[in-house]
């Protein structure tokens, strides 16, 4: 203001005297002196207007200002920076670590020790269907129930300090049938209280644990078989070859028997018809039969676990049949400890057959698998109104044969149609199936004999599966492991 106030001074006493010096005819004109002053005072107002313009308008310079605020100044531009570039940082890592607890597929889901839900992943979206912002806030009793989460085992868990798990928990029923484990862990801060659930589908695991601890059982049985059956062989080759020893000391048209029956004054005539009041015949035909059944059962399982037989050879596929009827008969008494029996079975084969290039074991368990499965669904379902039936046809079409097994069962739904043939699927319970049986079935046929085999079902009204055989085999096919 001093300076203005100097400048505005100056400016006046220069204004003065040139006032003072106007012409002399200027000011005796009385006319002009109005308009002379009238000037001056405009004058003098446009000059003090610039200069408050001017000082209203001045901003004073950087090195004008104390170095000190200018120390400041700068400190604090520097920090606010900072501040910025930690938030980014932040935002960052909370989108990434975000994106990677979402790419699980587990399921995360943060509770209180009340049971509130503070974190909902997008796995436990696509399994519940509810969203994140309709699950935080909620009860996770309310929300999620695969499986059941009980709100005192959060409130012990947090309590101790200590994680909770439990391994392979069977959640749903038939072919929904899930295995899940179930981990509630604490969270690790002195100042929030609160857990980490955390649910994962091991369905896949189990059932390939289950599935090769049944493979080991197996192949147990399988030697155990072959042993006992080469054991039992050798006894029921004694008892039919004693069992025809006797029919022929007892048979009239032996010279020998009625000479050792009259040295022993014993009317042969006499024993015979003793033998057959007492049905001795009979009972010694029941033994044949009995024995002979016993045989047929000894080589059928002999030449089903004979490993030469899965070598491709030619094959007359109405006798394999037969003979995976017969095994299927026993192994299914067996597996019902005799309350339950096989289904009456129809066979409708061509007479014109013509023999299959194939492998005789393979096929043999493809039957066999099919048979139990039919005959073990007739028993799941219980009681039915008709004759519980499987039939069996083989016909000839151009260079194929076509195998069908078609039964008036349950049947089953499209939804288990789609995944009937994929690897360890199965709807039978815990311990009855491993899911292993169609999957390898579809192989052999499809793989390793090029055919084909398809389903075709309806609840209530039964199944059919249909197998095509080339009768020659193309190329040679691919080689196993083992």
């Amino acid at each position: 203001m001093r300076y203005y106030g100097s400048a505005l001074s100056f400016l006046a006493l220069a204004v003065s005297p040139a006032v003072a010096n106007v012409d002399a005819a200027f000011i005796a004109d009385s006319s002009w002196l109005p308009r002379i002053l009238l000037g001056t005072c405009a004058l003098q107002a446009l000059v003090i207007i610039y200069l408050l313009l001017r000082y209203l308008r001045r901003q004073p310079e950087t090195r004008d200002l104390d170095p000190l605020l200018q120390k400041t100044k700068f400190q604090l531009h520097r920090e606010i920076a900072r501040h910025e570039a930690t938030e980014e940082l932040l935002l960052e890592t909370r989108d990434y670590l975000s994106c990677l607890i979402n790419s699980l597929p587990t399921v995360i889901i943060g509770v209180t020790e009340e049971g509130y839900v503070t974190h909902w992943n997008i796995a436990a979206e696509e399994i519940t269907g509810l969203s994140s912002q309709n699950a935080l806030g909620q009860k996770i009793s309310g929300v999620y129930n695969a499986p059941p989460i009980p709100q005192e085992q959060i409130r012990a868990t947090i309590g101790k300090g200590i994680a909770y798990t439990r391994d392979a928990i069977p959640f749903g029923l038939g072919a929904d049938l899930r295995y899940l484990d179930l981990t509630i862990q604490p969270l690790v801060s002195p100042d929030t209280l609160g857990a980490v659930v955390l649910v994962q589908d091991v369905t896949l695991r189990v059932r390939m644990e289950r599935s090769l601890i049944q493979n080991e059982k197996m192949l147990s049985l399988g030697v155990m078989a072959a042993g006992l059956a080469h054991e039992i062989n050798n006894p029921l080759a004694a008892i039919m070859s004693n069992l025809q020893t006797i029919n022929r000391r007892l048979s009239p048209g032996l010279a020998a028997n009625i000479e050792a029956a009259d040295a022993l004054k014993i009317p042969f005539h006499d024993l015979v018809q003793y033998m057959e009041a007492r049905e001795i015949p009979r009972f010694l035909d029941g033994i044949q039969q009995a024995g002979e059944r016993a045989a047929k059962i000894v080589k059928t399982m002999l030449e089903f676990s004979h490993a030469h037989n899965s070598e491709f050879s030619q094959q007359n596929l109405a006798q394999l049949v037969d003979e995976s009827l017969e095994l299927a008969t026993n192994t299914f008494e067996l597996k019902t400890d005799g309350k339950a029996r096989m289904p009456f079975i129809i066979r409708d084969f061509d007479p014109n057959l013509p023999e299959v290039e194939c492998s005789a074991s393979e096929i043999q368990q493809v039957l066999l698998n099919l048979l139990l499965n039919a005959a073990q669904a007739f028993q799941l379902a219980g009681e039915s109104e008709a004759t519980p039936t499987i039939n069996i046809r083989l016909v000839t079409d151009r260079d194929h044969v076509i195998l069908e097994v078609e039964d008036n069962g349950p049947g089953m739904s499209d939804k288990v149609q789609k995944h009937i043939f994929e690897p360890f699927f199965t709807t039978k319970g815990v311990g009855v199936g491993t899911g292993l049986g169609l999957s390898v079935s579809y192989f052999i046929i499809k793989e390793h004999h090029q055919g084909s085999i398809e389903v075709e079902s309806k609840p209530g009204t039964g199944t059919r599966f249909t197998i095509r055989l080339p009768v020659h085999r193309h190329c040679q096919p691919p080689l196993r492991a083992g």
